[in-house]
């Protein structure tokens, strides 16, 4: 579900929304989701000293308390 809206919010902010994906590993308390992207769209996600994937952070952080994982968000480029 998390892995779906950070994908979907992705969208909404790049320039290439049809290279968007993401892929989301599980351990015992950590949700890692990788989101991959167009090169050129890297910066647009990390943002200005990387306040658009902090806010992203910030946005996923709240499900944390629902079911007590911790998730962690990569930004790469295929």
């Amino acid at each position: 579900m998390i892995e779906k809206f950070v994908e979907e919010y992705a969208k909404l902010i790049v320039s290439h929304p049809n290279h968007i994906s993401s892929k989301v590993d599980e351990s015992d308390d950590i949700y890692e989701i990788t989101l991959y992207a167009h090169k050129e769209d890297l910066g647009k996600l990390i943002g200005k000293g990387g306040q658009m994937i902090g806010a992203i952070k910030n946005i996923i952080s709240g499900c944390k308390a629902k079911n007590g994982k911790n998730y962690k968000i990569n930004v790469t480029n295929r």
